[in-house]
């Protein structure tokens, strides 16, 4: 199979375009980052070139998230955003936090919610809208933007720093030959080059792996969030209602749970998180959040309602024990790149924002002093006076004391959070990266989920069907193996095939061969991107990498 930089070599050179600034993703992060550098560009009289590349087919299709937004960064970046019409359209109007059993739902009283699970003065989004707006904030200030160019390469100078990245050849065979409407890749060169592709981001994942970024760093720990969007009898609609939960389905060694949130328009969104530490093979996170759904509790509000979109990705949950160092020779990470999410709050789009925020005003320092392709010294200096890490330090043992049992996590939060504001004199760590915390099957007994019942419940497919996934039919897998024989040899052999459970979409499948063998078969196409299977594969067998650019899903109001 002929590999892309083979290709390179036989229809090369590749055109090269050059930017003060390269950005890979165009998420929160990644368009806060080109929205600050042009106003401090601006503010100085100087030209600063910038450019967004994203791999979905338009700004907002690939970005999935709860979701409730702190205002905080956004209003610190574009003050008058209101006035300027961003999609923050409903104020969280009451909290519940509700424990759950198979049958009942206890609601904690408010005054003992910690402030991390108190959302007064925040709005309940879609994420991805408010990603088209800022986009439309960056085009204004003159930021280029690529959306369906994926970055698919590294870029180094002969001096090991960043150089830029490369977009990924499109128009290739699934044999890795030039098709008949083949395009090369392109170059893109920045003197800087931030990464923004959200957790577990492919180019993030080589980069710190090169530079080593992650050493003397907690192993990052990351959840599955599973989400739907439904339109609901509006008669049971509660414009601002944020409803999170814990507890059934799932076990009380098993860390997860639920939100449920209010939209406008009698929408709601509704999505289960299961951390992707869990032990048990035979656990299948999409099915768990279907049997959520069936709670006496959950199921009021959405009977009678409609399905209407349908997405999964992996977060980030490992907080500032799992920060990797932020800067490297030539570029950064931010955003969930680098794992800014707060998940005692539940909440990283403006922690995205403001990480973009602080490598931008690194950048612009540096280009103003004539700098070019150096170590960013001043990012990780300027993250640690500010309010941002103050936010990540309280939050800092929370994940830790929840991932040892609910009950005794639930205590010692309290504990952490109501007594000690997050300023306990400890600091939790976890030494385990989550593909390491799987047991063998033997250790299990399987578990039976209900059939779909096609009203509250539903499968895979019927759920990919409504994600608008779409990858181009002949491009060559992007679920790469190290070793193909890996799958039946290890992970159906000890681990009952844990794949064909811990992927929402469908994707990894064991079927029999006509002669009586196991054969792991990859249904590409039908992949959401979220990135679960490049964590969780407890033999790190399984390697994500980019699609030709505009696949994947497109989300509509996610």
């Amino acid at each position: 199979m002929t590999q892309p930089n083979n290709l390179v070599e036989q229809y090369g050179p590749r055109d090269a375009m050059e930017y003060d600034v390269v950005i890979v993703g165009g998420g929160p992060a990644g368009l806060s980052a080109a929205i600050k550098i042009k106003q401090l560009a601006a503010a100085k009289n100087q030209e600063i070139s910038v450019v967004v590349l994203e791999k979905g087919g338009e700004l907002g299709a690939h970005t999935l998230s709860g979701a409730v937004m702190d205002p905080k960064a956004l209003t610190e970046l574009i003050p008058d955003w209101k006035e300027k019409g961003a999609p923050l359209n409903t104020a969280v109007t009451e909290d519940r936090f509700l424990l759950l059993t198979e049958t009942k739902a206890y609601q904690a009283p408010d005054m003992l919610l910690p402030e991390c699970f108190q959302n007064h003065g925040n709005y309940v989004i879609s994420l991805g809208n408010v990603v088209r707006w800022l986009g439309q904030q960056a085009e204004a200030l003159g930021v280029e933007i690529f959306p369906g160019f994926a970055a698919a390469e590294v870029l180094y100078h002969d001096n090991g720093s960043v150089k830029g990245v490369a977009t990924g050849n499109m128009g290739v065979k699934r044999d890795g030959e030039a098709g008949p409407d083949f395009q090369l890749g392109m170059e893109l060169h920045g003197k800087y080059t931030l990464f923004a592709e959200g957790a577990r981001g492919h180019l993030g994942k080589q980069v710190i792996a090169k530079y080593k970024l992650d050493e003397g760093r907690d192993p990052q720990a990351y959840g599955i969030g599973i989400k739907e969007l439904w339109e609901i009898d509006p008669a049971k609609h509660q414009p601002g209602l944020v409803i999170h939960t814990a507890g059934w389905p799932l076990d009380s060694k098993t860390y997860g749970g639920s939100f449920l949130y209010h939209l406008e328009n009698n929408q709601v969104v509704i999505g289960y998180i299961v951390g992707l530490n869990y032990e048990n093979p035979y656990l299948s996170p999409f099915e768990e959040f279907q049997r959520y759904k069936t709670h006496p509790a959950i199921r009021t509000f959405l009977e009678g309602g409609k399905r209407i979109s349908y997405g999964a990705r992996a977060i980030t949950a490992g907080g500032l024990q799992s920060l990797p160092k932020l800067a490297f020779p030539g570029g950064a990470l931010i955003g969930c790149d680098a794992g800014f999410l707060n998940m005692s709050r539940i909440k990283g789009s403006h922690a995205a924002i403001k990480s973009g925020m602080l490598a931008a005003e690194s950048a612009v320092e540096a280009l103003l002093d004539q700098r070019a392709n150096d170590e960013l010294v001043s990012f990780p200096v300027k993250f640690e006076q500010s309010w941002l890490h103050e936010e990540l330090y309280v939050a800092r043992n929370v994940k830790q004391w929840l991932s040892r049992g609910l009950y005794l996590g639930a205590v010692m939060t309290g504990i952490d959070q109501l007594i000690f504001r997050g300023k306990a004199p400890w600091t939790l760590h976890h030494t385990h990266a989550d593909h390491e915390c799987l047991k063998p099957a033997a250790n299990y007994q399987p578990i039976v989920y209900p059939k779909p019942d096609n009203k509250l419940t539903f499968d895979r497919l019927t759920s990919v069907f409504i994600s608008n996934t779409n990858h181009a039919e002949d491009q060559p897998i992007h679920l790469t193996l190290k070793n193909a024989n890996i799958p039946v040899d290890v992970n159906l052999a000890k681990f009952a095939g844990p794949e064909a459970r811990y992927c929402p979409a469908g994707v990894y499948e064991f079927i029999k061969t006509d002669e009586g063998r196991d054969r792991l078969q990859i249904n590409a196409q039908n992949c959401v991107h979220c990135k679960t299977c490049d964590i969780k594969d407890p033999t790190q067998n399984i390697v994500w990498v980019t699609p030709e650019g505009g696949g994947g899903p497109n989300y509509p109001n996610m």
